[in-house]
């Protein structure tokens, strides 16, 4: 049998090595539809087959139908590269097949977290009693940062949410900038918070949101309250001024949660840790793994302050589940989820692997590609750069929307480059996110060649 085990996992390394190789020279959108896929992948239940032919035929229908995410020219979203040593470390989480719920069962799942929480309050230079929960991606991180807000401020007003629930419990203003992601707002939904309980805060040209306006804002509030700041605008990459935001927030007693996906990572550099200036002033923060730390699908980290309102929102008990004791760390104490897999050994081996400062030069050298990114296409006529440019994102309008939307179709049509669309003050932009740990200028140039030439074609 052990044979059969080395046949079948040889065989997906080489692929796997031989598909990394090609990532430079593969065309950068998927070449199937979803329909064809779906037919493509139609089971028969009453047949079955072999280890390697069911691998076979799982990479020969999937192929067609995968974004080149890997790639360095993938710019749709803000999506890390899936590091090659990352995706070792999660291979390897997936043989052992842990289970990471408890620190008794599995202590080296728990203790790889505690590990890496640790660096990651480091790197982040975030304060370091704060508690870290090992989850599936921003969603999910600010879903849990936000019940520990939800816990924390009706603790505070003398409600127990953990006993009575939020039937009768005093309502909870929620203050945000109204351009917060709109992951941000599902994870609102999710807690029982409705439209009615936001309070939507002007921002500037840059998406960041306006002190004042929160200021005044917060003036007609009563009762508890929860304000959300964002750490890296999705169109712009924009930072909120978090000095302020924290002094207005403490000023009323609220709990401030900032959503940094992508942007909290600035903090680990010295070229771009300004723009997150007074972000340590915060309760709570959210950030991504599989973004900016190049860690496969699913990685992120909700953070808090406050430990005991991190546990009380969290904590699953239950007589068959050992306690956490003193030094113990349960992983499933501070995440929605008992099952899961062990998500600290990749964090862990992108620590390891790139340090303070790979990290570091990683993020700045993608900020100075983006940059790059808006200079070449912002001096061709017709075309306007949307945003200041202050991070790793470029929003770009060519013309009209509908030249917008045109080009952006050539472009991944062509599969020299993936981009996107979206819609940002009134107008139709192409989104273009530098993420990719192997992306280079040659990358930048021969992108910024097919969009002009999109354009060319658009205008003629």
């Amino acid at each position: 049998m052990s044979a059969d085990y080395e046949k079948l996992f040889a065989e997906i390394a080489t692929y796997a090595a031989r598909r990394r190789a090609a990532d430079p020279s593969r065309h950068h959108a998927p070449t199937a539809t979803y329909a064809g896929q779906v037919s493509d992948f139609r089971l028969d239940v009453s047949q079955s087959a072999s280890p390697e032919q069911v691998i076979r035929e799982l990479i020969e229908i999937a192929e067609p139908g995968l974004a080149a995410i890997t790639a360095p020219r993938f710019f749709g979203w803000v999506m890390g590269g899936s590091n090659p040593t990352g995706v070792a470390a999660d291979w390897l989480t997936s043989i052992w097949g842990q289970n990471a719920g408890n620190h008794m069962a599995t202590p080296a799942a728990a203790a790889v977290e505690t590990a890496s929480a640790a660096a990651l309050l480091e790197l982040l230079d975030l304060p370091r009693e704060s508690s870290v929960g090992f989850v599936t991606g921003a969603t999910m991180a600010s879903f849990t940062c936000l019940a520990a807000a939800r816990s924390a401020v009706l603790h505070r007003a003398g409600y127990d949410l953990e006993a009575n629930g939020m039937a009768g419990a005093p309502p909870i203003t929620i203050v945000l900038g109204e351009e917060a992601h709109s992951t941000i707002f599902s994870g609102l939904k999710y807690l029982g918070f409705g439209e009615r309980n936001t309070v939507k805060v002007a921002v500037n040209r840059n998406g960041a949101m306006e002190a004042g306006a929160l200021a005044a804002a917060m003036q007609k509030t009563q009762g508890p309250v929860i304000v959300i700041a964002q750490a890296g605008h999705i169109n712009s990459g924009a930072f909120d001024p978090f000095v302020e935001i924290a002094r207005i927030a403490r000023a009323y007693g609220a709990w401030l949660h900032i959503d940094g996906a992508f942007g909290l990572w600035a903090r680990a550099t010295t070229t771009h840790r300004a723009l997150g200036e007074g972000l340590e002033l915060a309760d709570s923060w959210s950030v991504d793994g599989h973004k900016w730390l190049q860690t496969p699908y699913d990685s992120a980290y909700a953070i808090v302050r406050d430990r005991q309102a991190h546990l009380r929102a969290m904590q699953i008990a239950a007589s068959y589940l050992p306690a956490s004791a003193g030094a113990d760390r349960a992983p499933a104490d501070y995440v929605p989820e008992l099952s899961r897999r062990a998500r600290g050994f990749a964090t862990w081996a992108m620590i390891r692997l790139l340090g303070r400062e790979g990290i570091a030069s990683m993020v700045s050298r993608h900020c100075a590609l983006a940059r790059r990114f808006a200079q070449k296409l912002g001096v061709e006529p017709g075309v306007e750069i949307m945003n200041d440019v202050a991070l790793n994102q470029v929003a770009v309008h060519f013309g009209s929307d509908a030249q917008t939307q045109a080009v952006i179709a050539r472009v991944q049509a062509s599969g020299e480059c993936f981009v996107a669309g979206a819609n940002w003050r009134g107008k139709a932009i192409m989104r273009i996110s530098v993420t990719n740990e192997n992306t280079t200028e040659a990358d930048v140039d021969r992108s910024v060649a097919a969009m002009l030439k999109a354009w060319s074609e658009v205008r003629g």
